[in-house]
């Protein structure tokens, strides 16, 4: 199960701020090697060891990040943070048979542990010692019980090995840390909070600013030795509301770019905070919408979060083997899955799209292996999976997916999720086609998504292959020329093959989602890239809702705010 909820978007940019420090720190120029000793160490002593491992790997996130929320023009929370987190990797047995077999194991292959923010080589070896030794005996133990599992379970229909054989990687690359002004972007977040003040109708709302510099190294016992940076900063908007009935309401905007003077000014945010409250208000009037079946037309941005959480999560290497996965597209390799006009990559190599930057940019995976560029889908023919070095029937090595966050076990996730359309009409004219659609079908209107929150899709065995995606502007659409009719409460819902059978035309220009998605392997940032894209046929239900009232106590008046730059 896989959700990208507000909630839990809020938990994350939160839970950054563990450990504080005055001042960030350069990425260190010695804590590779540091590590290498370790490693060297580790693994020759465990190599006497029975069962010996015959894999071990190091990988160390240093992570200094800014955090700044801001509500009604005050600051909330306002801090620096130094993290270092620890992750070994240890596999048991060989390279076909090893403690993570089948997937119900993973987590036994890793154990994590904070290390220490000096570069103090006595305290780092003593701090990775202990977290290695903890994770060699659970994977040990994990090993034996799944040798002895093996040996009584019936043939599987996948045999592929545990892990794949990869050749060793080098790459050193160091960036500076991001210089933040603290007190400009504290009197610049109170700023922008502050534009909330003027609107009565908002219950409440927040203006978080994060930024985060990662430097990730990594090092096996294969010979791969890497540092990878990442710098990312990022601007959030949220405003919340509740109508009469007690439904619960928010619009969110989220902007990006690899460094802080890349995002938005006051001026740019301005009309953008007006349009939210705008929807916030038009939602709290608007009817809540009945369940429907026909025709549907979703924005480029709402095509792009329904093709990352229906399809792109199925297209992940792990879903096609292993007893507990619904298998949505193993056997479908070189058959048609989408309509011909169609074609899904996955580039975690691409930065940018248009003047967009992308969050599920990255140069070399928590794997050590390097990003690419993936064909998954060619003119409707399923080609390829997101493999991490777990090979699946029919493909033995990794592309550069294995993925994951810090204290999770790395499998194969999406990047930079882009869909590409042969043939394409300008959206007028796709809406035209809806419009005769519902004409043809006779349905009394036909429903237009325009923005979407996210959304969760099963993919177990023991569940219905089912989706659930969470739109925010849904709109009934009439085929008589009445206006377009603002609801609410509408969640889309379908199965995979079924949804995508259905999709008719898709527009001429593609529109990004960037958002942080949730897994197995835990929260990583992501990006989807789609069209627009027109369904003869899509069926969604009522939303669940609380029935708690709006406040009884009116707001106090708002002050001037003032001093806004």
């Amino acid at each position: 199960m896989f959700y990208r909820r507000i909630s839990s978007l809020l938990f994350l940019l939160l839970s950054v701020t563990v450990a504080f420090a005055a001042s960030p720190n350069a990425p260190s120029p010695t804590l590779l090697d540091d590590m290498q000793r370790e490693l060297m160490r580790a693994s020759k002593e465990l190599a006497k060891a029975q069962p010996a491992p015959y894999y071990l790997s190091y990988s160390v996130a240093d992570e200094n990040a800014t955090v700044i929320m801001g509500s009604q023009g005050a600051l909330m929370r306002s801090v620096n943070s130094h993290t270092r987190r620890a992750d070994v990797i240890t596999r048991g047995g060989t390279p076909d048979l090893d403690n993570t077999h089948g997937g119900e194991s993973r987590e036994s292959a890793i154990a994590t542990g904070a290390l220490p923010l000096d570069d103090d080589h006595a305290a780092i070896a003593r701090s990775l010692w202990e977290i290695t030794n903890r994770g060699y005996r659970q994977a040990m133990s994990s090993f034996l019980r799944t040798k002895t599992s093996a040996g009584v379970r019936a043939e599987e229909e996948d045999q592929s090995p545990d892990f794949s054989k990869e050749q060793p990687q080098a790459h050193i690359e160091i960036l500076p840390l991001t210089v933040v002004d603290k007190a400009a972007w504290e009197q610049r977040i109170r700023s922008i909070a502050a534009v909330f003040r003027q609107y009565p109708e908002v219950e409440s709302s927040v203006v978080i600013f994060t930024v985060q510099d990662e430097d990730h190294y990594f090092v096996n016992t294969e010979g791969t030795r890497l540092v990878s940076p990442v710098r990312m900063s990022r601007l959030f908007l949220l405003v919340a509301g509740r109508a009469a009935d007690g439904m619960e309401l928010t619009r969110m905007e989220s902007f990006q770019g690899t460094s802080p003077d890349k995002l938005p000014s006051l001026a740019e945010l301005t009309p953008k905070i007006a349009k939210m409250v705008s929807d916030l208000k038009a939602l709290k009037s608007a009817p809540i919408a009945e369940p429907f079946s026909g025709p549907a037309l979703l924005s480029g941005r709402a095509a792009a979060v329904l093709t990352h959480e229906v399809l792109g999560h199925r297209l992940e290497g792990q879903r096609q083997r292993g007893d507990d996965e619904g298998q949505t597209f193993t056997k479908k390799i070189n058959q048609l899955v989408l309509p011909a006009f169609l074609s899904v990559a996955d580039d975690p190599t691409r930065k940018s799209f248009g003047p967009t930057e992308l969050s599920g940019t990255y140069s070399f995976d928590d794997e050590g292996m390097p990003a690419q560029d993936v064909k998954l889908i060619e003119d409707g023919v399923l080609k390829h999976f997101l493999l991490s070095r777990m090979p699946v029937k029919g493909f033995q090595n990794s592309n550069g997916h294995g993925r994951a966050e810090t204290g999770k076990v790395p499998v194969g996730r999406q990047g930079n999720l882009i869909v590409t359309a042969t043939k394409s009409e300008p959206e007028a004219k796709l809406r035209q086609d809806f419009i005769a659609e519902i004409k043809r079908q006779g349905k009394p209107y036909g429903l237009y998504f325009d923005d979407i929150q996210g959304g969760f899709t099963l993919t177990t065995r023991q569940l219905p292959q089912a989706f659930q995606v969470l739109p925010i502007l849904v709109w009934r659409v009439y085929p008589d020329g009445r206006p377009d009719e603002l609801v609410r409460g509408v969640d889309l819902v379908g199965t995979p093959l079924a949804a995508f059978s259905h999709i008719m035309a898709a527009g001429d220009t593609e529109h990004v989602f960037n958002g942080i998605c949730g897994a197995e392997s835990g929260s990583v940032p992501v990006s989807a890239v789609a069209p627009a894209m027109l369904f003869s046929e899509f069926e969604t239900q009522r939303r669940a809702q609380s029935h708690e009232r709006p406040p009884i106590l009116p707001p106090p008046a708002a002050s001037d705010p003032g001093g806004a730059q």
